[in-house]
């Protein structure tokens, strides 16, 4: 079976990133994790990759106008061989340039049901809108902020007495689930 090739960025622990690697794992998976690339070359997710024996790329953006940062990250993702880019956790905002040259190759897992919450705090926001329900969402990556066409979800329910933390770390149990099944769909579509 003919694998596509997918690179990973992240910013940090990079726990979606390792089930994402986990289920590349499986004989029927189609596809493999090529290369993990961070924006912190301190990202605990880049060394436990390399524990993985799976190649990595980091380059802070401190100091290197945007435009030479995303192309760095760009030259290292084509010379891995990736064909898709699977965000995990990554921080920045890509430019429209970037979106562009892997237009329709990008998906992102966000902690939302998207079109709710785009961007940050998206579980304290949920709870302060009294939701009975939150969960994440992987789409398809736009110039549009989290504005992709959504690919997949899993709802968590809101428990009475939850705080961002703790509903953090349900949602993130589902996005350990559904993005590598959704990444699947995406590679075989």
């Amino acid at each position: 079976m003919n694998k596509t090739r997918v690179g990973v960025l992240i910013s940090g622990r990079g726990s979606n990133m390792m089930a994402l690697v986990a289920a590349s794992r499986a004989p029927d998976c189609p596809y493999e994790i090529v290369v993990v690339a961070s924006d912190k070359p301190s990202a605990a997710g880049l060394a436990w990759a390399l524990s993985e024996g799976i190649p990595t790329f980091a380059l802070s953006p401190k100091g290197i106008d945007k435009p030479i940062y995303e192309a760095a990250m760009d030259a290292a993702l084509r010379e891995a061989g990736a064909e898709v880019i699977a965000l995990a956790g990554y921080m920045r905002l890509l430019t429209d340039w970037f979106v562009s040259a892997w237009r329709d190759r990008i998906v992102n897992i966000h902690p939302s049901l998207l079109p709710q919450y785009k961007g940050l705090d998206t579980h304290a926001r949920a709870i302060d809108a009294g939701d009975a329900v939150a969960g994440c969402s992987v789409h398809v990556v736009t110039e549009e902020l989290d504005g992709g066409a959504v690919l997949g979800q899993a709802e968590v329910p809101i428990l009475e007495g939850d705080d961002a933390d703790a509903l953090a770390e349900r949602v993130l149990a589902a996005e350990h689930s559904l993005y590598p099944r959704i990444l699947a769909e995406f590679v075989t579509r």
